[in-house]
């Protein structure tokens, strides 16, 4: 056929002739069905069709003529007119008989081949500029859904070949500086898969650019619902380190609400939007086993197109889940492009100064910075031409055609949305900051109101009243910097463990688990495992609504603690990650969703019922016992072995032997895969008979809160006592000093993961001078300390 190229024909070198999309899945098709990675087929027809088309409707010259009216100008309502006028044009001409032919006799020869009538087929477009690094905005033209006979498919075509001239493309187009009539289209011919799930995926973290990990997001029925931004769909992180171990590294599973699905429709429309069960929409769309070979799969096309490349290419990939075989397919993969190529030298610190601040709405973050402007709420497209430069879209989702005016806001507002919706990708590619997924940005904002977005707290986004102050630092990391002491980092949320795994540190010095306990899980413990006993009609109406993915309560704990403590290992891995065990205090743990219930009130709860004496004691040991399980999780199923264990607070010697008999009755035994137990250094006892606690452990680390408050006998919380709280006090300077000697004279590693270094460099290098082994700090601590000694 001279218009017509199986994809089995097709290589990437004929990117010319069937544009990006369509050389991919030729390449792939080709080289990777045999590993094992499943991709419907079809057929491309070429951009040579797409000329033809053209010509023998005497087309061109009149393109011409209403693409004059744009010279010199991007005016919005000239755009649409312009825009509305060509696409008329193209689709209202006749196909030709000899591009008919060949088309129609593809389609059979397709219908045949998969033993079904009248084949439903996606036919989507594939432009001969398309998708080339640094040169890509999400859905640059139209795709058309479930055709499934030869007279909706040659209309389909002739759609297709119009949206070459949509709006935004037209728009793209003068932006990259390629000629109107040089770009051709060629459309994408492919078996449509019957979608129960569906889905993209990246293989790498898109909001940091962290390489060794699989993003997923999946939602029911047609993968239009996620790009559309219809659905927060199921969020799945995968390891591929461990992965490819042969772990089942997955190390994040988040259950998106899912509320509808767009199927396919028997009607007029080809497809339709309906409503999901709320038993669905609690429960995750893929299941263990589908999300670890979706991975494999990924993982499989990323090392095909590095070794092709002979650079890292990441990769962006379409999915779908056919729902009448139940199996998974790779429907489209295109270059991942805000990433590839890029060596990041640089940390951008955003540091929001204000302190009296008025929060109007919380989202996901996109991005990691903090800008000021109006906001301009957009409740559609008449309302888009008012979009000044500067100004902040708010709007409930984001339209492909909206490109143009988006690129003149500083940042947008959405009300709906995962972190792969239209508006999270574009403001992405655009490197302008959003808050996406608000629920009520919409009406909580008004329009013209002066506010702040903050996206530089990891993933979540907060939209503040008012212009607040801000200050933004570019620091450069090019240059080693020889330092006398490892370097560690202290982490308590696991968002912000990618980017925060760039540093040039020797690992992670505390790993802090309240803080997942908190934001991620929020339900004590107890209240868990006796969920049944619960008669307060309000904490079980709000632990049904967090653990409704799963049948047994603990479970959900177990799991999210998990995946947790495996985000920030899997971050940092190989590298050594210290994970302490949960330090709630008990007023602490009665915030916790049910744990007035469980837990006593005490007069000074900094020196009560707290660390390791709740470990082996019968009020809490069930509790710890999954908090045993998920470290054992994280090491075990993720392949985590970087986790070394911290235990907090041990008063005695006595202590350290239950907690650790207690950890071994459940599976964590100090030497057993390498695990190594660590100490925290912070009650002078532990500095006193650091040669009998040396027997326990393989290493400390001074938690210098802890030690100010003993040492000097102040109550840390007391805001009356505060002037006398100082790390740099003598008697404390002293202990410490007393500890590393001690842990040296016991071949003992020992490191400060406590704030007085972050906050007192004159500690850091009393520290240094002393002997210690590594000093653990805050991340922004970490970027001054290695810019001052740079400097040095």
């Amino acid at each position: 056929m001279k218009y017509i190229k199986k994809f089995e024909a097709i290589r990437l070198r004929d990117v010319k002739t069937v544009g990006g999309k369509n050389a991919s899945l030729g390449e792939m098709i080709r080289h990777l069905t045999a590993q094992g990675v499943r991709i419907p087929t079809g057929f491309a027809i070429t951009a040579d069709a797409y000329w033809h088309y053209l010509e023998s409707n005497q087309l061109i010259e009149k393109m011409k003529q209403i693409m004059k009216q744009l010279h010199g100008t991007t005016n919005i309502a000239v755009l649409k007119k312009v825009g509305a006028a060509i696409r008329h044009l193209i689709i209202k001409g006749t196909m030709p008989d000899d591009l008919a032919h060949e088309i129609v006799a593809a389609y059979r020869e397709l219908s045949d081949h998969y033993h079904i009538k009248d084949c439903p087929v996606a036919v989507r477009s594939s432009a001969t500029a398309e998708d080339l690094p640094n040169a890509s905005f999400a859905g640059q033209q139209d795709s058309f859904l479930n055709i499934a006979n030869e007279h909706d498919l040659l209309d389909a075509c002739k759609k297709s070949m119009a949206s070459l001239f949509n709006d935004r493309a037209i728009i793209y187009r003068i932006d990259q500086g390629f000629d109107h009539f040089k770009v051709a289209l060629s459309i994408g011919v492919q078996k449509m898969i019957r979608s129960a799930v569906s889905g993209v995926a990246f293989s790498l973290d898109t909001e940091s650019g962290f390489k060794d990990v699989v993003m997923i997001e999946a939602s029911y029925g047609l993968g239009e619902s996620i790009v559309q931004g219809l659905v927060t769909p199921d969020e799945y992180v995968v390891h591929k380190p461990t992965l490819q171990e042969g772990y089942a590294s997955i190390i994040r599973k988040v259950c998106g609400d899912k509320k509808t699905k767009i199927i396919y429709s028997t009607g007029k429309e080809r497809t339709k939007t309906v409503a999901v069960s709320s038993k669905d929409q609690q429960a995750f769309a893929l299941s263990d086993k589908e999300i670890i070979e979706l991975a494999h799969f990924i993982i499989t096309i990323e090392n095909y197109y590095s070794k092709l490349k002979k650079q890292w290419s990441p990769m962006d990939v379409e999915w779908a889940k056919d729902s009448h075989d139940g199996k998974l397919y790779i429907v489209q993969a295109r270059p991942e492009t805000v990433y590839a190529g890029k060596k990041s030298v640089t940390f951008e610190q955003y540091v929001l100064h204000a302190k009296n601040k008025q929060v109007i709405t919380t989202g996901l973050s996109i991005g990691n910075k903090i800008v000021s402007g109006v906001a301009r709420v957009v409740k559609g497209a008449k309302d888009i031409a008012h979009v000044r430069k500067g100004d902040i879209i708010i709007t409930e989702m984001t339209d492909p055609d909206w490109v143009p005016v988006m690129k003149r806001a500083a940042g947008i507002v959405t009300d709906r949305g995962g972190r792969t919706c239209h508006a999270a990708i574009v403001s992405r590619e655009l490197g302008i900051p959003a808050i996406v997924g608000t629920k009520d940005g919409t009406s909580a904002i008004k329009n013209g109101q002066t506010i702040t977005l903050d996206c530089s707290d990891s993933s979540a986004g907060t939209v503040y009243k008012g212009a607040l102050d801000y200050e933004t630092k570019e620091i450069s990391l090019a240059d080693h910097v020889s330092l006398p002491v490892d370097i560690m980092v202290n982490i308590a949320d696991p968002d912000s463990a990618f980017h925060a795994s760039f540093l040039p540190v020797a690992g992670v010095g505390l790993a802090r688990m309240e803080f997942i306990i908190t934001n991620f899980i929020k339900i004590h413990p107890m209240a868990l495992l006796y969920d049944d006993h619960i008669k307060d009609k309000k904490v079980k109406k709000e632990i049904q609504a967090l653990t409704a993915a799963y049948t047994h309560k603990p479970d959900f704990f177990v799991e999210q603690l998990a995946q947790g403590i495996g985000t920030i290992a899997a971050a940092f891995y190989p590298r050594p990650v210290v994970v302490r065990l949960s330090d709630f205090k008990t007023n602490e743990y009665r915030n916790l969703i049910g744990g007035y219930l469980f837990e006593s009130e005490e007069e000074n709860p900094m020196i009560g019922f707290r660390g390791a004496s709740r470990y082996y004691h019968e009020r809490y040991k069930q509790s710890f016992a999954l908090e045993c399980k998920a470290l054992l999780r994280a090491r075990n199923q993720m392949g985590l072995k970087n986790i070394k264990i911290m235990v907090p607070f041990v008063r005695t010697v006595h202590e350290a032997h239950a907690v650790i008999k207690e950890m071994k009755s459940h599976g964590l035994v100090r030497g057993k895969d390498n695990l190594e137990l660590i100490m925290m250094c912070e009650v002078p006892s532990n500095v006193i008979l650091i040669d009998q606690f040396s027997q326990y452990f393989d290493g400390f680390s001074i938690g210098s809160n802890d030690l100010t408050q003993l040492v000097l006998g102040v109550d840390r919380d007391s805001a009356l006592l505060a002037p006398l709280f100082d790390e740099r006090d003598a008697a404390v300077k002293i202990m410490m000093a007393m500890a590393i000697k001690g842990a040296h004279a016991h071949k003992r590693h020992i490191g400060i993961c406590g704030q007085a270094p972050s906050d007192y460099p004159e500690i850091a290098h009393f520290l240094i001078k002393e002997g210690i082994d590594s000093l653990s700090l805050n991340v922004d601590s970490v970027l001054s300390f290695l810019m001052h000694n740079k400097k040095k």
